[in-house]
C-alpha cells in the first residue's frame, strides 16, 4: 500500500508505505504531522521507522514531532538519512536549513520554522548503496545532485520508486541550494534511475508520479 499526502507549504509528497497491513515507513514528513499520523492511525498502521530521501527541510520537518508523538505511546521510531546528508539533522541543523531558505527568500525563517528546529533529533542510523529499509523491500540507491546525500527508494518486486527530489514528473530536482551539483544530478539519474526496468511507477518529493520510461522519453531535461 502506499499513501501518498501532501505536506507542509512547499507541497511536499510524504508516503506511508506498507507492505502488509500492521507495519508502514514514513518517507520524507516534510510537515502537518497530524495529518500523516490520522492517515496511518484510519488504516490501523504501526510506524516501523522514518526514510528521508534528503535533508531539506521541506523534506524533514515533522520528524522530531513524530518521533515524540509515538515515544508517548510507546512506539520507538528510528529514523535513516545518508551520511552526507547529516547535518540537516540534530542539534547542529540550524544553520544549515538557514543557509538555504534565506536563498529561497524566507528571511524570517526562524519565526517559520523555530518549532521544527527545537526538535530534530540525532540520525539513529545511515543509509548507503544497498541498504535494505526497516526490513521491507525497499533498496537505497545513492543519487547525489539535489543535495550531497540524496537516494531513491527501490522496490523491485513492486517495480516502485521514491525518488525524492531527484527525479520529477518532467522535471529534475534544483542544484542551486547548498550541497547541490548539477553534473551528480544528472549523471546519478542517467547512470541509475533511467537503468529501472521502464514500468517501474515514480513517485516524486513534488508533483504528480510518472514511469521510468516516460521521463526517458518525455523528459525535457534529457
Amino acid at each position: 500500500m502506499i499513501m501518498g499526502i501532501t505536506v507542509g507549504i512547499f507541497g511536499t509528497n510524504c508516503y506511508i508505505y506498507s507492505e502488509d497491513d500492521k507495519n508502514c515507513i514514513i518517507i520524507d514528513p516534510g510537515g502537518d504531522e497530524d495529518l500523516i499520523i490520522s492517515q496511518i492511525e484510519e488504516n490501523n498502521l504501526i510506524p516501523a521507522g522514518i526514510a528521508l530521501t534528503h535533508g531539506h527541510l521541506d523534506h524533514v520537518a515533522s520528524l522530531g514531532k513524530l518521533i515524540a508523538y509515538y515515544k508517548n505511546k510507546g512506539i520507538d521510531i528510528k529514523f535513516v538519512i545518508h551520511e552526507k546528508d547529516s547535518k540537516s539533522v540534530g542539534k547542529d541543523s540550524h544553520e544549515y536549513h538557514k543557509s538555504g531558505l534565506v536563498k529561497l527568500g524566507f528571511a524570517n525563517f526562524d519565526n517559520i520554522f523555530k518549532d521544527s528546529f527545537k526538535s530534530f533529533p540525532e540520525a539513529d542510523f545511515f543509509i548507503k548503496e544497498g541498504d535494505n529499509i526497516f526490513n521491507m523491500d525497499l533498496t537505497v540507491i545513492e543519487t547525489p545532485g539535489h543535495t550531497e546525500g540524496c537516494v531513491c527508494l527501490y522496490s523491485k518486486s513492486m517495480r516502485i520508486l521514491f525518488s525524492g527530489d531527484t527525479l520529477f514528473n518532467s522535471g529534475v530536482g534544483r542544484t542551486d541550494l547548498p550541497g547541490g551539483d548539477i553534473k551528480s544530478l544528472f549523471d546519478s539519474i542517467k547512470t541509475k534511475i533511467f537503468k529501472l526496468p521502464d514500468e517501474t511507477r515514480v513517485y516524486p518529493g513534488h508533483g504528480p508520479d510518472t514511469t521510468i520510461g516516460r521521463e526517458k522519453n518525455s523528459n525535457p531535461f534529457f
